[in-house]
């Protein structure tokens, strides 16, 4: 039987029932149910009618106890937060990092989806807006000790402002905690 639960987002309390999943070629699929509510909200992606999730959405359902996943071979068996994290960083480095930053945006109220072309991981959309408008923000994780050339950020920079967009560059400390900037292109006249 499926629990209701409350997911808490900016500030907006909802009521959801507990969703099951199952790990499917790197992703979480979600067969039935509240299909719908989740994708409304900027949670994965349908597909004749099964709506999958990234791993980092997925982690974030499961840490909010919305969400219990099994792998398709031990059904029934469900994996808690922290296996789920370590069955997918063996093919993702970068997990906890998407993830960090991912609740954090998730955790202010906007719906972040993946990224798209030159390593932007994350398309953030104002809150209120998923759905009608655009995404405002294009980000770009960087961990702290990690160093990144200004090429690259040139680069990137070019092509985020190419799409009238804003870069957000979300720096991870070692400690786990995310200090945003924004990246401008700055003119002398």
């Amino acid at each position: 039987m499926r629990k209701k639960q409350s997911l808490e987002e900016g500030g907006k309390e909802t009521e959801l029932q507990q969703l099951e999943g199952s790990i499917v070629q790197n992703r979480v699929a979600i067969e039935a149910g509240m299909v719908d509510v989740l994708t409304s909200r900027g949670y994965g992606v349908v597909e004749d009618g099964v709506c999958t999730l990234n791993v980092y959405e997925a982690l974030y359902l499961v840490s909010k106890g919305m969400l219990t996943v099994s792998t398709r071979k031990q059904r029934g068996q469900t994996l808690g937060f922290e296996q789920l994290l370590h069955e997918f960083r063996l093919s993702d480095a970068d997990l906890w990092v998407k993830y960090i930053v991912y609740r954090d945006w998730r955790s202010r109220g906007y719906v972040v989806r993946e990224g798209f072309g030159l390593d932007i991981d994350f398309r953030v959309y104002e809150r209120g807006t998923y759905g009608k408008k655009p995404a405002a923000y294009l980000v770009l994780n960087i961990q702290e000790g990690k160093p990144i050339p200004v090429m690259r950020l040139t680069q990137v920079l070019r092509h985020v402002q190419s799409l009238k967009k804003k870069l957000v560059l979300s720096v991870v400390n070692r400690r786990g905690e995310v200090v945003y900037y924004s990246l401008s292109k700055l003119t002398m006249k």
